[in-house]
């Protein structure tokens, strides 16, 4: 299974403009608000038409505006789980999912939808109407009816959204294992970049409608191309740089000059992640900085401590670097005499060009 999507559209917001390739794994498409992540979808899908453009499915034409195709929705072979779910108030469980089964004969109908049943653990909630659901059973129901048509293509629009934290886990759990088995091209829309992590192994970053970065998730986490890219997937610790020598830069916002060990020529901006930071070795000399806290969050397992660099904050909005740590270290970190020695380690530094 493979689809091409080469599409333009302008909305009032942005102008929507991506090209990309995807194939057998789970391809995530990560980005905030408002980025054009769900508006990808829909074009694909037959929801909204592109002003240009084309999408291939297995070299089936589903739209080209240079050839004037535009196939309507119920030909494209697409299944579509929506944010809210989308399910028919006014049908009960069994008959939501039999929705997808309108071609066949009754016997085949009712066969299909006890497969489909069983296969999503919806046992004994047949004749329930999608009110009586908690929000994870009517994701089962969805994602039922989205596998139920066997499509070529399946959409998933930010399906956990709506769900507790607990509950999430468990649905990402299943929804793995239950894509195990699907054949099809997947795309799945977030805006939660672990949940990007944990389902798919290639991702792309949408910004302001635009593709930012697209690849393997450990590359785009771990060396995200632009600055954009690189905020997306959570790093909080973004400064202004410039190279000082081959191997060596100024991080500007943070007041100190850092070893990187690569090539600084074009360099515009370096990064850390929060909990790449640690507490610098007693001996350590190289990228260590002073620092003092302007601010601390402190949660059940983990501490948000925000420093200010080189010198004492003024204020609690007087800070530059984000340190996230494990609860067990902020209760030894908090005993210790300021300012702190803190180390940011080259192999974790994100050097970002311009």
């Amino acid at each position: 299974m493979k689809l091409l999507v080469e599409i333009r559209k302008k909305y009032r917001e942005f102008d929507l403009n991506v090209g990309f390739e995807a194939s057998g794994d789970i391809m995530g498409i990560l980005g905030a608000s408002g980025a054009g992540k769900s508006m990808t979808l829909r074009c694909i899908a037959g929801i909204e038409t592109p002003d240009s453009g084309r999408i291939l499915l297995n070299d089936r034409i589903l739209f080209d505006s240079a050839k004037g195709v535009n196939l309507p929705s119920r030909q494209r072979k697409t299944g579509f789980l929506f944010q809210n779910y989308a399910l028919f108030p006014h049908m009960t469980v069994g008959q939501n999912i039999a929705f997808s089964f309108a071609g066949y004969s009754a016997g085949e109908r009712e066969e299909r939808v006890r497969t489909q049943i069983a296969f999503m653990q919806l046992e004994g909630l047949e004749k329930r109407y999608p009110g009586q659901l908690s929000g994870g059973q009517q994701q089962r129901v969805a994602l039922a009816r989205a596998l139920a048509a066997e499509p070529e293509v399946l959409l998933l629009d930010e399906p956990f959204s709506a769900l507790d934290e607990f509950l999430r886990n468990q649905m990402v759990k299943q929804l793995i294992e239950t894509l195990a088995d699907y054949r099809g091209v997947t795309l799945f829309v977030t805006h939660n970049m672990e949940e990007a992590y944990k389902v798919c192994r290639n991702l792309i970053i949408m910004d302001h409608g635009r593709i930012e970065a697209i690849g393997g998730r450990e590359e785009i986490f771990h060396r995200p191309p632009t600055l954009s890219a690189a905020r997306i997937t959570g790093c909080r610790n973004l400064s202004g740089a410039c190279s000082v020598s081959n191997g060596l830069i100024e991080a500007v916002d943070w007041g100190c000059r850092l070893h990187t060990g690569m090539s600084t020529g074009k360099v515009a901006n370096v990064g850390i992640r929060s909990d790449d930071i640690r507490l610098a070795p007693a001996m350590a000399e190289e990228n260590v900085l002073e620092c003092w806290p302007a601010s601390v969050i402190e949660g059940p397992f983990r501490t948000t401590v925000y420093l200010s660099p080189n010198k004492p904050p003024k204020s609690e909005a007087d800070c530059r670097i984000q340190w996230d740590l494990p609860g067990e270290d902020w209760l030894e970190m908090k005993e210790m005499a300021l300012p702190w020695k803190i180390q940011l380690v080259r192999e974790k530094l994100i050097l970002l060009e311009g």
